[in-house]
């Protein structure tokens, strides 16, 4: 009993660290289409949101060597400056002009994961028809960014905080249509072709923003995830166990990238991150 009453002690400490999504606010959801949301729906103007400055997290889903650069000068901190500058521009929050020290409460979205940390074997057969589910968690912060961010919170006269990052994520394709057409799914009424000679076993790599609401406590009220460019591995590069990563080039392209799907071509980034700041804040997104 002695030693079940240790073990149980010894889950729950664990369980209830950093980064761990037992009790972090909004529990794992396995999502087969986007839109990729979880957590409470909020109303507007159900209290006042300041947010944090849109980040870079560099190696959440793969080794931090494979992901962009993130220094100054480069695409990225170009793209995260536009990101910055447009918020502002809109006023759906304040911004919070010093980030909180400590870990941060880490949103991660991609395909499910084996014990290795790689995308695990798709549970639809190879056909990548049906069943095929996308992983959407939240790992909560430390104490110490709990603290902090409260202190923000209130010096801006606020009651949440709208953390938002960018970073690459791991994408399952799926085929559709009597011809097999593949297609990967990158969030709100945004799917991408793909050329029909690609493999469905490989992961596409997506750069995408994340983002929670996170009230005072630290915990999460409601999640997201919304892809803004994939970049696709070759079949002759897939059959070889390779996969194509997200390069800075890539995210260049990211800044200029259109949807020409939508009347007057926005740019894909300002759709993405537009649609994840009206679903996390329950406000309407110019």
């Amino acid at each position: 009993m002695r030693t079940a009453g240790l073990a149980s002690l010894l889950l729950t400490a664990a369980c209830a660290t950093t980064g761990a999504t037992l009790n972090s606010g909004v529990g794992d959801r396995f999502l087969e289409h986007p839109p990729y949301y979880a957590g409470q729906v909020v109303s507007p103007g159900s209290g006042r949101i300041a947010r944090l400055p849109v980040g870079y997290a560099r190696g959440e889903s793969q080794a931090a060597i494979f992901d962009p650069e993130g220094g100054t000068g480069t695409p990225v901190d170009a793209l995260l400056r536009e990101m910055n500058a447009y918020l502002d521009s809109i006023g759906v929050a304040a911004r919070v002009q010093s980030v909180p020290a400590g870990t941060p409460p880490n949103v991660r979205f991609g395909c499910p994961t084996d014990a290795s940390g790689d995308c695990a074997e798709r549970g639809d057969s190879a056909l990548g028809r049906a069943g095929q589910t996308m992983h959407l968690a939240v790992g909560r912060p430390s104490q110490e960014w709990i603290t902090n961010a409260d202190a923000a919170l209130t010096q801006a006269g606020a009651d949440r905080l709208l953390v938002i990052t960018l970073e690459v994520g791991q994408y399952l394709m799926r085929q559709e249509g009597w011809r097999g057409n593949k297609t990967i799914e990158l969030g709100t009424n945004y799917r991408m072709p793909l050329p029909w000679l690609t493999s469905l076993e490989t992961p596409v790599s997506v750069l995408q923003l994340t983002g929670a609401l996170v009230g005072r406590d630290g915990k999460a009220i409601r999640i997201g995830a919304e892809g803004i460019l994939a970049r696709r591995t070759s079949f002759g590069v897939s059959v070889l166990g390779a996969q194509r990563v997200i390069s800075e080039s890539d995210v260049q392209e990211a800044r200029t990238l259109q949807r020409q799907d939508l009347p007057g071509a926005p740019l894909a980034w300002r759709v993405a991150l537009g649609h994840l700041v009206a679903q996390l804040t329950g406000t309407t997104v110019p």
